[in-house]
């Protein structure tokens, strides 16, 4: 099972590939690297999340349930049966995912991990179902682990914080950070779409800091088109 899921886990190399490329349009309908399940603060099942993945023709997604990989596990294992049931079919890319949260400029953060290895022992504190205290709160620490288990580390929503997304950037940046949550809806609005000002802010910082952007619908309800 464990040689059989290293094979087939979409690679870092391959997503560092995919951020190089992500715009405005990428999201919600080729790629989407935010969205929870029942594993943690979400409506819906791996299963049915997906069904809808494959329904809406995403080409590869993530799954970042909050300090949980368990809705990763079981949507990889799905995904396994689906693509045995249908061979020749398109098969979206799924990367390992999980949400952190972390102590950036004396503020709460949410940092994105992705395409890690799940059983690495760096990554092991952060997956308890729980955010963690201490020195392993600290962003440095959760972008060091993140990196020691082979994976990339990206802010999520930047402008939604306690502090200004012009301080938080740099100072991720600073940290060793790989991206930004660059194209977010901020307001939810339906149809979804990444709002516009927020995104051209953070975009240019990417770009100033040399930060890969990304995007996702931070789904927690049963639409993988909407944020709730």
């Amino acid at each position: 099972m464990v040689i059989n899921l290293a094979r087939t886990t979409a690679s870092t190399e391959l997503l560092r590939q995919v951020f190089q490329n992500i715009d405005a349009h990428s999201c919600p309908t080729l790629f989407n690297f935010h969205m929870h399940t029942v594993h943690s603060d979400g409506r819906l099942q791996p299963s049915g999340l997906m069904e809808q993945a494959i329904a809406i023709g995403l080409k590869g997604l993530a799954i970042t349930d909050h300090h949980s990989i368990g809705g990763y596990q079981a949507a990889q294992a799905w995904l396994e049966d689906w693509k045995w049931n249908n061979p020749g079919a398109s098969t979206p890319l799924l990367w390992s995912g999980v949400e952190i949260n972390a102590n950036l400029l004396d503020i709460e953060v949410h940092i994105l991990g992705y395409a890690f290895e799940l059983e690495h022992p760096s990554i092991k504190p952060y997956l308890q179902r729980r955010p963690t205290t201490g020195k392993e709160y600290q962003a440095n620490n959760v972008i060091t682990a993140i990196h020691q288990a082979g994976g990339l580390a990206v802010l999520a929503h930047p402008a939604r914080y306690k502090r200004s997304l012009f301080d938080l950037i740099p100072a991720a940046a600073e940290k060793g950070i790989d991206g930004v949550e660059a194209f977010y809806a901020y307001n939810n609005p339906n149809p979804w779409k990444p709002s516009a000002l927020e995104s051209e802010q953070v975009q240019k910082l990417a770009n100033e800091y040399l930060l890969f952007n990304t995007c996702g619908t931070d789904t927690h309800g049963l639409n993988l088109l909407q944020r709730l």
